[in-house]
């Protein structure tokens, strides 16, 4: 028996908890419309009028208040310690020439004659198609006319006019002229 008014009890109990819920569930709101937060707050705000008798009351200005959040400091980027010697100078890599012009203009500032622009035209044309940045890499030769080792061009052996300054003495130390130059270029396929 005991037993019995035991389960009758849990049963109560659980009856008694699941009731409110399901009550709650079946009724429907008494507004149509329900209400947003901001509508709620407006019906809880008040107007205040002060009048007095004579005296003038000036409204009331509220301070405004600014946030400033201090940002995280930029952690100092520690230098790193530059290398003089020729082996580690290159480990940054190319400096990539980024200007613009055209070659006449390049081949004019390099100092080449007139005369022998057809020569140059024709063995840079062959070698880079006019392209400063052009690295044959196989064998590391850059610029436009492939100077080999890079290192070799005095400046920058991605400039073109640093480039073609050295191809000039290249072409007349080794072929007496450009027009030798592109002699030997026409024959071998090579300078």
């Amino acid at each position: 028996m005991v037993g019995f008014f035991s389960a009758l009890a849990v049963v109560g109990f659980a009856a008694a908890m699941v009731a409110p819920t399901g009550v709650a569930l079946a009724e429907q709101p008494a507004e149509a419309d329900p209400k947003s937060a901001y509508s709620i707050a407006l019906e809880d705000t008040q107007n205040l009028t002060v009048t007095t008798e004579g005296a003038a009351i000036a409204p009331v200005q509220r301070g405004t208040f600014s946030v400033y959040v201090t940002p995280k400091p930029t952690p100092t980027p520690t230098p790193a310690a530059r290398s003089t010697s020729k082996s580690e100078s290159g480990s940054s890599g190319p400096l990539f020439y980024t200007g613009g012009g055209a070659p006449a203009e390049w081949m004019s500032a390099a100092g080449i004659a007139e005369s022998d622009w057809g020569y140059v035209d024709y063995i840079v044309s062959r070698e880079s198609g006019w392209n400063p940045n052009a690295t044959n890499k196989s064998s590391g030769a850059c610029g436009l006319v492939q100077a080999l080792p890079c290192s070799k061009v005095p400046g920058n052996g991605y400039d073109p006019v640093d480039n073609l300054r050295w191809a000039t003495g290249y072409a007349t130390g080794r072929y007496g002229s450009w027009a030798g130059a592109h002699a030997f270029w026409t024959k071998n396929h090579w300078w």
